[in-house]
């Protein structure tokens, strides 16, 4: 099976590109016609598109947030409806959903904000096309080598980690080796449809920094003020701030089985205490 990528460059894709190490790198700047080239003879589009939600938001980024994820969405899918590419995975996020509302894929609530509006145009762009096609909406991918977990993990070490805010937040994550495998499960069943990429425990801010701390063996005292939040990121702190209980109902019903369902055993797998 041959795969293409967008969004290879990233903490994701370029997991994706070990565990596929033929596969077809489509660029953000890639034409419609430079596309269609690129997946003559390819099975299956993995489309990362999009630049980073963890930066400060003002009304330029916003713009590229939208712009990187609709409009390459858009040349993507009009290159597959023209190849004989069998299955397009997209990605997407759980910010699509309301904050504190236990949720899963029937959830017909979104929440009334500008991520949660690029999400549901994002979305829309996919479902353009006219091959399979599986929607994964992201949660907190944990892996020690990136992603915001990577990030934050030598100032856990350091003992200098804490809290965003109060903790009470809830958080909905996944391991990036059981991420993974979700991208070889819906591809080996050929699964349409939503799905939710996320493990099946979520768990609050506080636990989770609680966990982290007692896997490293250090203190989590420091808190990150809600202010000082917002003045690092803008509009974009709901990015941490925000609270999604969200459950993988859909893979789970598809007999998908997580090999990392709770935080402690991720945590023991990311940091080699397995």
């Amino acid at each position: 099976m041959r795969v293409a990528l967008s969004g290879a460059s990233g903490f994701i894709g370029s997991h994706l590109r070990k565990r596929f190490e033929n596969c077809v790198v489509i660029n953000r700047d890639d034409s419609e016609e430079d596309i269609a080239q690129k997946l003559k003879d390819v099975d299956v589009v993995i489309n990362l598109a999009g630049a980073s939600v963890v930066q400060k938001w003002d009304e330029e980024y916003k713009k590229e947030l939208l712009s990187s994820r609709v409009d390459t969405t858009r040349k993507i899918v009009n290159a597959i409806n023209q190849s004989a590419v069998k299955q397009l995975i997209s990605a997407s996020a759980i910010g699509v959903y309301p904050d504190n509302k236990p949720c899963d894929e029937s959830c017909e609530e979104f929440a009334d904000d500008f991520l949660s509006n690029m999400v549901q145009k994002w979305e829309a762009e996919a479902r353009k096309c006219e091959k399979t096609t599986t929607i994964l909406r992201f949660g907190v991918v944990l892996g020690a080598d990136g992603g915001a977990f990577g990030t934050m993990l030598p100032t856990f070490k350091m003992g200098l980690g804490g809290t965003v805010g109060n903790g009470t937040m809830m958080t909905s994550w996944i391991d990036i080796e059981d991420l993974m495998r979700v991208f070889e499960f819906v591809m080996d069943k050929e699964l349409s449809g939503v799905f939710n990429a996320v493990s099946p425990n979520p768990i609050t801010n506080f636990a989770y920094t609680k966990a982290i701390g007692k896997a490293l063996f250090r203190p989590t005292f420091f808190p990150l003020p809600l202010i000082v939040a917002k003045m690092l990121f803008g509009e974009g702190v709901i990015v941490l701030t925000g609270s999604k209980e969200i459950y993988p109902k859909a893979l789970q019903k598809s007999g998908f089985e997580f090999d990392y369902p709770d935080i402690n055993s991720s945590l023991k797998h990311l940091l080699g205490q397995n």
